[in-house]
């Protein structure tokens, strides 16, 4: 048996034509995967952003009740690993370069064979130290030593002149390389992942041509983490920015539906092609992620999957499903059973006739909103304690993406799937959230799919905080989680 996922970043799905965008994105072989697949309309995050959301796609856990951006822990069960020790060959091809860092180096380990490209956003890389020439507006200083938009610059005068060595091309480049090689062999399963349309959003001069506006300045393609300030044009123009840089990943996905129809893979290949969030282009008057609430621009993600069991074709499945609930499904597909950690859930009933595998679902951000799906309804619990306290983290990991040692006491807890293996339990700052999520949010998505009218009404309130605080039990959020988000009379 063999399987593919191509995943993206950042890929906000009302820029797709199969999801009905209204942007003019022009997204050709997204349809032609829409016509050929199946398009799953109700698909959500689980935790956000990159790493959190990479953990549950190789664990089919929450992430974000216990922890930040991280490692895989020495207690998790690695779904590309557990695919690997039964047989089945594991390859990822990624230009996404936050798994070579400190905090997120050892994803890649649980794959059998992998293999890196560089360069994407500030990726230290080319050495270049009187920096670029090029003028700019992009602005995404971290820190004292850490300028990505100014290594991002320097980075991307290696493909200026010659679109082949792009990342993202290089990226599915090595993918294509590993079908060609393998299309005659069984049981494997190829990840190709690009960081893209991730920003900054750097696509080539032909596709931005595609997308006029009226900016004249400085380049200027890398939102900024913040709300809206910008001008009508300036709008635009990084609207436009991204709009290139989907139409230039509708083209690399293209490749891979081109090489499938050439070698007739379609008659025994599980093809799934995702991403794990969504990103806001000043929707709601928001740039980008990670300081908002939880809407559905970031949490309702695009989701194709072609499995050649079911051979459905050009259908649309409306029964929820998560990030949590694609590495059971991968499982699966190979006859393997999942783990008992494992909260997620196959939803290959969902493919055959859109049989629910589950009503209900969690996804937010560590330390944030706790936010829930339950049927037609998004709920979001904002915390209820001045400073968002008390926090913990349960990690290994024991320094930042800097390497920066851990500093202070911490104690030990015992979590219910990494049973004999206490975990460090370390105290965060507390600090209040920012003024977008100090008060609870409720939708229903049925009657309001915009999330634009706030339902204001105590007694379905209550409803769903114990609903969500049902789905914190079985998820074993720690106490303090319901403390910090005044649920402690409901754990």
């Amino acid at each position: 048996m063999k399987a593919i996922m191509v995943m993206f970043d950042s890929l906000n799905r009302h820029f797709l034509e199969p999801y009905r965008t209204q942007t003019g994105t022009l997204t050709p072989n997204f349809t032609r995967l829409s016509q050929k697949s199946i398009q799953f309309d109700r698909c959500f995050v689980g935790s956000l952003p990159c790493m959190p959301a990479r953990r549950e796609l190789h664990t089919g856990r929450y992430n974000f009740l216990h922890a930040p951006w991280g490692y895989l822990e020495p207690f998790d069960v690695s779904v590309p690993q557990l695919l690997y020790q039964h047989g089945i060959h594991t390859h990822l091809v990624s230009d996404h370069y936050h798994y070579w860092e400190n905090s997120g180096g050892n994803y890649h380990c649980h794959y059998k064979t992998w293999d890196a490209v560089r360069g994407q956003e500030g990726d230290p890389w080319i050495a270049k130290l009187a920096g670029s020439e090029v003028e700019h507006r992009n602005d995404r200083v971290l820190n004292a030593y850490t300028d990505l938009s100014g290594q991002d610059m320097v980075n991307r005068e290696l493909w200026v002149e010659n679109e082949e060595l792009r990342p993202m091309n290089q990226t599915f480049n090595k993918g294509l390389e590993f079908l060609e090689a393998n299309k005659g062999a069984d049981n494997w399963f190829l990840t190709i992942e690009t960081f893209d349309p991730h920003e900054p959003f750097d696509a080539p001069q032909r596709l931005k041509d595609l997308y006029s506006d009226d900016y004249d300045g400085p380049l200027f393609d890398w939102d900024p983490y913040r709300p809206v300030q910008e001008t009508p044009q300036e709008i635009a123009h990084l609207r436009a920015c991204y709009q290139a840089l989907v139409t230039y990943c509708d083209e690399q996905l293209g490749r891979v539906l081109d090489f499938m129809d050439i070698n007739d893979m379609w008659q025994d290949t599980l093809l799934i092609v995702c991403t794990d969030h969504g990103h806001f282009l000043s929707e709601r008057g928001f740039w980008a992620k990670n300081y908002m609430p939880v809407y559905n621009e970031l949490a309702n993600t695009p989701l194709f999957v072609w499995d050649p069991r079911v051979k459905a074709q050009g259908v649309c499945r409306q029964s929820l499903v998560q990030t949590i609930d694609i590495p059971a499904t991968i499982l699966a597909y190979f006859n393997l059973d999942k783990p008992a950690s494992m909260q997620g859930r196959s939803f290959l009933p969902v493919m055959m006739d859109d049989t629910a595998v589950r009503e209900s679902g969690l996804f937010g951000y560590f330390g944030q909103m706790v936010c829930m799906i339950e049927g037609d309804y998004i709920f979001m619990r904002a915390p209820k304690t001045p400073d968002n306290s008390p926090l913990y983290k349960y990690t290994w990991m024991l320094h930042d993406a800097h390497g920066v040692d851990i500093e202070g006491d911490f104690d030990f807890s015992q979590l219910p799937w990494a049973p004999g293996l206490p975990v460090p339990k370390i105290p965060l700052l507390a600090k209040a959230l920012n003024e977008f999520q100090q008060h609870d949010l409720l939708f229903n998505l049925k009657d309001d799919p915009a999330q634009e009218h706030p339902i204001d009404d105590a007694a379905l309130h209550s409803v769903m905080c114990r609903k969500m605080a049902v789905l914190m039990r079985e998820s074993g959020a720690p106490e303090e989680q319901f403390v910090r988000l005044g649920l402690e009379d409901l754990r």
